[in-house]
């Protein structure tokens, strides 16, 4: 079986010919599912977060909804890890597939909830679901394209990202208002069976084989002898737990809740690198680096959008609304962005653009210190949702290109579950050390606002950082 390699730019077919887009025809029905299986996963995200609250209020469990939150992030570690591994086996097609299917009955799990334990099982089988989608959808796309095609593909699931962030939290909102956060639920597990079932029908062919003339066809994969070896199922699962009990720790600060901070913080340190490239941590050259980019901007944007919402609402007193055109702004800005690095800036190096970005990063968060200031207008820091997402959407696919071209034909679905988990684990350790920053500056005597400029000045530090480090991850 032969297909093209990941480095090499498919030649053209004859003078004067024109490379293939991603809707010509050897692409156009991989394009099409994985559009739609990202603009129902973002719809399904988007709308069934602010509804959270409504749901453990309802469920006499708000004293867990930390619990409730938290599970999704830790479970999608194990599920990239599982995606990530069972592609590099048998295509990305399988996992893929299973995860859209777990996607549906997670929702109904969810929406039939009778107790608040039910609701975080719902939860966390979602995040399973979102990992291995993720993960899969990554490794299909470099499995099913030719290098020169990565960045238009993941611009285009960038932009898939737009329509739900403009209507999904709003609606749901009008449907928990109107009849109960149950039935968005339930609408939202009838929207994902249609793309699921047609995500099954389209790779359900057997794996293909390269075609005649050089295209790369979905699912091409290495010989059996040179597949990954089964994933380390042990070591997830510690590395699940581990961000679990981080993520329950820091939603108290008694005794009780410290002890179960320090053993997360355990478990991530002994069982994390093991599931990461070696010398991710010191950022060696190539892959390591850039699997620590991932987990570096990831964990940053993910805290901008966490606290600074939460600061304009409770301490500035903006309005919820106002605060969700920011939102809805950030995820278009985050799609515009990666669709001008994927079409206008393909000719620029990866490593650059990703320094681009961070000092993008760097600005907005910038932005929130001195939008943490009494006397400054909070519009300011209302700013830096938009700018990070700016950031983001010019770093975000070069990371991934980057990750891609450093990995064989047989490893990237390990590859792909590596910057999945990261990811997951920067959203985990950046947001909890920011918080503990916070509390520890508020018990120390810092006005509520002066705890906030503390905590988004450390965030100075990863961004900087990826800016520094972004020409280690080059690809020579």
């Amino acid at each position: 079986m032969t297909r093209e390699p990941l480095t090499e730019e498919r030649p053209l077919r004859a003078s004067g010919d024109s490379l293939p887009g991603i809707f010509s025809r050897p692409y156009a029905a991989a394009t099409l599912t994985f559009a739609t299986v990202m603009f129902l996963t973002g719809f399904a995200a988007l709308a069934v977060v602010p509804t959270l609250p409504t749901a453990a209020e309802d469920l006499h469990g708000v004293a867990l909804f930390p619990l409730v939150a938290g599970c999704f992030v830790a479970a999608s570690l194990l599920g990239g890890v599982l995606g990530g591994h069972w592609a590099d086996r048998s295509g990305a097609r399988r996992p893929l597939a299973l995860g859209m299917i777990l996607s549906v009955v997670t929702l109904l799990v969810s929406a039939s909830s009778v107790s608040i334990w039910q609701l975080v099982i719902g939860r966390f089988v979602d995040g399973l679901a979102a990992g291995m989608v993720a993960v899969s959808v990554t490794t299909a796309i470099g499995q099913s394209y030719p290098e020169y095609l990565r960045p238009r593909m993941l611009a285009m699931m960038s932009a898939s990202w737009i329509v739900p962030s403009l209507i999904g939290p709003p609606i749901a909102g009008i449907v928990a208002e109107a009849w109960s956060w149950r039935a968005v639920f339930y609408g939202l597990a009838a929207l994902t069976a249609l793309p699921a079932i047609a995500l099954v029908a389209v790779l359900r062919r057997a794996p293909a084989q390269a075609s005649t003339d050089g295209v790369a066809l979905p699912d091409a994969l290495p010989p059996a002898e040179q597949r990954a070896s089964r994933p380390p199922l042990l070591i997830a699962a510690m590395l699940s737990l581990g961000a679990a009990l981080g993520q329950y720790g820091v939603s108290g600060w008694d005794t009780r809740h410290l002890l179960f901070v320090f053993a997360g913080v355990a478990l991530l340190v002994v069982f994390a690198p093991r599931l990461l490239p070696a010398g991710t941590w010191r950022s060696a050259r190539g892959l390591p680096t850039a699997v620590l980019l991932r987990g570096l901007t990831s964990g940053t944007y993910f805290t901008v959008e966490a606290l600074v919402p939460l600061m304009l609402i409770t301490e500035r007193r903006v309005a919820a609304v106002t605060v969700g055109v920011a939102f809805t702004a950030s995820a278009v800005l985050w799609a515009g962005a990666s669709w001008v690095q994927g079409k206008l800036l393909q000719d620029v190096a990866r490593h650059r653009l990703v320094t681009v970005g961070a000092l993008i990063m760097a600005v907005s968060v910038a932005f929130a210190v001195v939008g943490s200031f009494a006397g400054v207008s909070p519009f300011l820091a209302m700013a830096a949702m938009p700018l990070a997402a700016i950031g983001m959407g010019v770093l975000d696919p070069c990371v991934t290109v980057l990750s891609l071209s450093h990995s064989s034909p047989d490893r990237l679905g390990h590859t792909t579950s590596a910057m999945q988990t990261n990811m997951n684990l920067g959203q985990v350790v950046v947001l909890a050390f920011a918080t503990a920053v916070l509390n520890a500056g508020l018990a120390a005597g810092a006005s509520r606002l002066g705890g906030y400029a503390i905590a988004f000045s450390l965030l100075l530090v990863p961004t900087l950082l990826v800016a520094v480090l972004a020409v280690r991850a080059r690809k020579d």
